[in-house]
């Protein structure tokens, strides 16, 4: 393989996936080795530090490294499925975590072979998030956790969750907060799936009951944890509404793909609609795609909220004019089944289901009403609203 003491250009690159290509095949390789060997050779995230997966590269090369093993018929590393993982852990253990822990987590979330989940949320403390009380005491040699999280996504295939817990009920509900890694596995977790409005148990809840976990999973300084979850909150914000995305895909592509082949439900006030979304949905797209390359160069900022937003309401708009498109059909749907979907395939499912599955697209990932305030506050610079229980010790809040 060849080396070198700079980071690769874009010719370095290519060579190095050619060169890595010709030593592992994918077609008589097993994938999860061949993924091993893709992260020790530094072509898993090239923007990463060398050793951890990356070569140190500009972020903007990760793409055409992907498009070239994608073209080999490489075998991916279940980023649908671990877009937590890979998402919001991964850059959050990269800037948080000492070498220890990138050693041993990058590795096995970036391959897929560990999935992982996210335990912010709890009944009552969702927007509100800094009131969180899931309790972490500590005992002897290990933080306790006690409490409960809820709307968790793939907590019922995570072998790690990342959680946010209150170590200090004296402080400000800000200030007492701290960041762990918490194993699934674990004595005390228990996994519990929410059905939801299209019949399916797409989320989770999530019962601490006496969890140990040893301080060397912690992210962060004790007290430390709002800082970090703000950092992968914006990582997660341009995670949902970012992406780099063909041009109409998504909600707007299905929208599309429907006005054209009924031409006979169009009308002049349609078309404006269709043309309105579509416009807007590509200037998102394109706003997206640049935010996305800051958060490949450890760079998330609010934002992202802006873009989660934006997501959100267009998400909204083409599911419901597909349905209003489809006259009396819409009315119908189809398979009102319990059932635990792994990754949802939004495209291959009907009108009616993406129009009841969107609704939640301005709940999670943060409200659209809390994300215009940070826009308003840290993008904007406007002043900030008023908030009575800022200096209030958390253990004295109302609850």
């Amino acid at each position: 393989m060849t080396t070198t003491d700079s980071p690769p250009d874009a010719a370095a690159l290519a060579r190095r996936v050619e060169e890595f290509l010709a030593e592992h095949d994918p077609a008589s390789s097993d994938p999860a080795e061949f993924l091993r060997e893709r992260f020790a050779a530094g072509l898993a995230w090239v923007h990463y530090p060398a050793g951890l997966g990356g070569l140190g590269a500009e972020n903007g090369l990760q793409t055409a490294v992907d498009a070239a093993f994608a073209r080999a018929g490489a075998p991916e590393n279940r980023p649908r499925l671990n877009v937590i993982g890979l998402g919001m852990a991964a850059p959050t253990i990269l800037r948080f975590g000492d070498d220890d822990q990138k050693q041993r987590w990058l590795p096995s979330l970036w391959t897929g072979e560990d999935i992982w989940c996210q335990l912010f949320s709890e009944p009552g403390a969702g927007s509100d998030l800094a009131g969180v009380g899931t309790s972490a005491v500590w005992d002897t040699d290990a933080w306790v956790l006690n409490g409960q999280k809820v709307w968790t996504s793939m907590a019922h295939h995570a072998r790690w969750g990342i959680i946010l817990a209150r170590t200090d009920p004296e402080a400000v509900k800000h200030r007492g907060l701290s960041y762990f890694v918490v194993d699934m596995t674990a004595p005390g977790v228990e996994v519990r799936g929410l059905r939801q409005i299209t019949g399916e148990a797409e989320f989770n809840e999530v019962f601490l009951t006496d969890v140990r976990v040893p301080d060397d999973q912690r992210l962060g300084e004790v007290g430390q944890g709002w800082a970090v979850a703000q950092y992968t909150l914006m990582n997660e914000r341009v995670a949902i509404g970012g992406g780099t995305l063909p041009r109409e895909s998504g909600a707007v592509g299905t929208l599309a793909t429907r006005w054209r082949e009924h031409p006979e439900a169009r009308t002049p006030g349609l078309h404006d609609r269709m043309l309105r979304l579509w416009v807007q949905t590509e200037a998102a797209r394109l706003t997206a795609e640049r935010l996305g390359q800051q958060q490949a160069a450890g760079q998330p900022g609010p934002e992202g909220s802006g873009v989660k937003i934006t997501y959100a309401r267009l998400n909204q708009e083409c599911s419901s004019l597909e349905l209003e498109l489809q006259g009396e059909d819409g009315l119908r749907y189809r398979d009102y089944t319990e059932r635990r979907p792994e990754v949802e395939d939004y495209g291959s499912r009907d009108a009616g289901w993406r129009y009841l599955r969107f609704r939640a697209n301005s709940i999670e990932g943060g409200t659209s009403e809390i994300l215009r305030n940070v826009v308003a506050e840290r993008v904007l610079g406007l002043p900030a609203e008023a908030r009575a229980d800022k200096d209030v010790p958390w253990k004295d809040l109302p609850r």
